[in-house]
């Protein structure tokens, strides 16, 4: 959150930054597309052999129960949606089960212990970086995949695969169609915070990756002040006309809105150099009538399968699914979807990476080998007010999916 409000900062921004770094705190999300970079090279094969034509036991950890009582939304989100999963997963069996893992990562190892000698061929969930990374050496020895609702890139590989949207790929997808669009040299503005360094650096690999330049970057403090003393820096570079875009992490929910508001009165928008971001400009749905974001960029997923999934969820439940929702829906599904094909690999290492992935509630996916998701998203805009579509989502990435 904002490390140093002072009494000066509108009451506005104060409170945003604590709703922001509340979230934070937990997680960082992110989303996007294929790039067709190469994986990192797989290590051993991870994963039990299955008999798909008998039911198969996943375990499904969510982080609720005693110990964490400010996620009931999320945690029920999360268990409709694989209840859903499984449900849908005809010409499979999938005998889901259900454990709660408090707020604590040896709560949550406890239960995938738990799960594990109770018969779990494969571990979806837990949510937080911390724990996943535990339950991951926990299961190691044991052979067991995790599948987490995490977006943490660096908890990745060996046995652990994360389903969240990761900072690299949204990165990847919209400096790849900068290039494309001639947007080459890209300024970096980052939060100084644990998050805003970590997407810092995916976008400098993103710019490396796609043959971009790094015209320079600017860390600041997140705070008004710390906005404040690095907004001279950028003005002057992106005055210069030596850059194309200028790309934000802007990951707390309060800095996109100033840092953007400070540029535009310093003459700077993205008709002199392109925005871009890591978040949703488009939400909270108030930002779409902000005029320093018109014609900035940012990646959503397909709207129409997300709306499709969201429509089912309330006729079923009777309420909004939460945003992390189609996650547990897309790890149990996945599972399935191998098992119906007769796959006896479908939760091993090798038949999670399947080069062809998945069709997802937000649009298609795929697990890569380094325990990263790579997920479709498309461009999008905020124009007149209204978030438009640049460059549509891909379909699929080629082969069979479910």
């Amino acid at each position: 959150m904002f490390a140093s409000v002072t009494s000066r900062e509108p009451t506005w921004l104060r409170r945003a930054a604590l709703r922001a770094g509340a979230v934070m705190s937990a997680f960082v999300i992110a989303a996007c597309q294929p790039t067709g970079g190469s994986d990192i090279a797989a290590g051993p094969e991870t994963g039990q052999l299955i008999d798909p034509s008998q039911p198969v036991q996943v375990a499904l950890l969510v982080p609720g129960g005693t110990g964490a009582p400010n996620v009931e939304w999320l945690a029920r989100s999360l268990k409709n949606s694989a209840r859903m999963a499984a449900t849908d997963a005809q010409g499979a069996t999938i005998d889901l089960r259900i454990y709660d893992t408090g707020a604590d990562s040896a709560q949550a190892v406890a239960q995938a212990n738990a799960a594990a000698d109770a018969g779990a061929k494969i571990i979806i969930g837990p949510l937080y970086a911390e724990a996943a990374n535990a339950v991951g050496n926990a299961m190691a020895p044991r052979n067991i995949n995790v599948l987490s609702f995490s977006n943490n890139s660096e908890i990745a590989g060996g046995n652990v695969f994360i389903l969240g949207n990761s900072f690299a790929n949204v990165a990847d997808r919209l400096v790849g169609y900068g290039v494309k669009q001639g947007k080459k040299n890209v300024y970096v503005v980052a939060e100084n915070d644990v998050a805003g360094q970590i997407g810092g650096r995916a976008i400098e690999t993103a710019i490396a990756r796609n043959g971009a330049r790094l015209a320079g970057r600017s860390n600041h403090a997140v705070s008004v002040s710390g906005i404040d003393a690095v907004t001279p820096q950028i003005t002057a570079a992106a005055a210069s006309g030596k850059v194309d875009a200028i790309f934000m992490t802007a990951n707390n929910q309060a800095v996109l809105p100033y840092l953007t508001e400070k540029l535009t009165a310093a003459g700077i928008n993205s008709q002199v150099s392109q925005f871009m971001g890591l978040t949703r400009w488009d939400e909270p749905a108030s930002r779409i009538s902000l005029a320093q974001l018109q014609n900035g960029w940012f990646a959503i997923p397909d709207q129409g399968l997300k709306q499709q999934f969201e429509a089912r969820y309330r006729a079923a439940y009777g309420e909004e699914p939460h945003e992390l929702a189609g996650l547990a829906y897309d790890g149990v599904a996945a599972v399935a979807s191998l098992v119906r094909a007769g796959k006896r690999n479908a939760v091993t290492s090798t038949g999670l990476t399947q080069s062809s992935g998945f069709s997802g509630v937000n649009g298609v996916f795929r697990l890569r080998n380094d325990g990263t998701a790579q997920r479709a998203l498309a461009v999008a805009a905020i124009r007149g007010n209204q978030v438009v579509i640049l460059d549509p989502a891909p379909k699929g990435f080629g082969g069979y999916g479910f």
